[in-house]
């Protein structure tokens, strides 16, 4: 089979299309045959790796895993004899986190328990591909900031692939919603559902005497000590995840001198976030933005293009 292949950490070109061994399901799991996948900034900083700390994790020298590619959806090719959940046919969407990446590439093995379900009825491929990635993270740190009815929520980077999502959630959870973004995407962060946007190039929403019960910086880039500032006496300010240890620092001690909180980590996956995921979508409650689509061989430029940092929504990889 084609895969996009790296064997050592470096800019876009260290990506290469190679022909691999095609993977054989194991008894109890499924050959899926991959339509589409995604480019996030989470696969560029795997490939850089950024931050160092990445190197840990994910090989110290050299990559641990060759393949990346987090996203997929697709077709379930054949299943090993113990698999009750799904058939051949079936058309299936997923995370491979967990599960040794490898999203990359025309066929992959998916545990049958492992984040995968069946796409939703009103998508195409493309569309699958993007849900879980964003939308998950989206979901995961919303509830960390304990998200619900009349609450005033920010989303700082309200035009990316993680923001589209934290819009369209904090909307369906009843909240008003403020979103942040450029000049251009002002429009875009409107008609996915923000009660209010604030172009970050002409206006410092810190400055506007307004407080949130939530600022939610989906993109790391606000200023720690304003948000603070501009939170309600309760308020939660929100970052997905940073491994540097500064902003951990500076939340635990944010979280002691006051009554404040600061909220970080990892979104941990769990099927039962994919599948209600899939269900918003069934219901048009959610939908996914895809800024662009490339082909299984121009990945180093979807890359190169994730990596400028001005996407809107999510790149998307068509496979077949």
């Amino acid at each position: 089979m084609k895969a996009v292949v790296y064997k050592r950490y470096g800019p876009p070109d260290v990506l290469h299309l190679e022909e691999v061994d095609k993977p054989l399901p194991k008894e109890n799991e499924v050959l899926i045959k991959i339509h589409a996948t995604t480019v996030t900034a989470g696969d560029v900083r795997l490939r850089k790796p950024d931050p160092f700390l990445t190197r840990f994790f994910f090989g110290l020298f050299k990559p641990k895993v060759s393949i990346l590619g987090v996203d997929l959806a697709g077709v379930v090719e054949s299943v090993g004899k113990e698999v009750k959940l799904y058939k051949v046919g079936d058309k299936v969407f997923g995370s491979t986190f967990d599960f040794g990446l490898g999203a990359y590439a025309e066929y992959k093995c998916m545990p049958e328990d492992s984040v995968l379900t069946i796409m939703p009825k009103n998508s195409s491929f493309e569309e699958a591909a993007a849900i879980y990635f964003g939308g998950h993270t989206a979901l995961h740190f919303l509830r960390k900031g304990n998200i619900h009815k009349g609450q005033k929520v920010l989303i700082y980077g309200a035009s990316g692939a993680l923001g589209t999502y934290a819009v369209q959630l904090a909307k369906y959870y009843g909240a008003e919603v403020t979103g942040i973004c450029s000049t251009r995407n002002l429009e875009l962060v409107k008609n996915i559902g923000a009660d209010k946007v604030i172009d970050y190039t002409k206006e410092d929403f810190t400055q506007n005497g307004e407080t949130y019960d939530t600022i939610f910086d989906t993109v790391g880039k606000s200023p720690f000590s304003k948000c603070i500032r501009s939170l309600n006496r309760n308020g939660r300010f929100v970052r997905s995840v940073h491994l540097s240890l500064s902003p951990i620092l500076k939340g635990i001690w944010v979280s002691i001198i006051s009554t404040k909180k600061v909220i970080g980590g990892v979104a941990h996956e769990k099927v039962e976030d994919i599948i209600f995921l899939k269900k918003l979508m069934e219901a048009g409650k959610l939908k996914p933005v895809i800024d662009r689509s490339y082909t299984l061989e121009q990945i180093p430029k979807a890359h190169e293009y994730v990596e400028k940092g001005h996407k809107i929504g999510n790149v998307v990889i068509t496979v077949v």
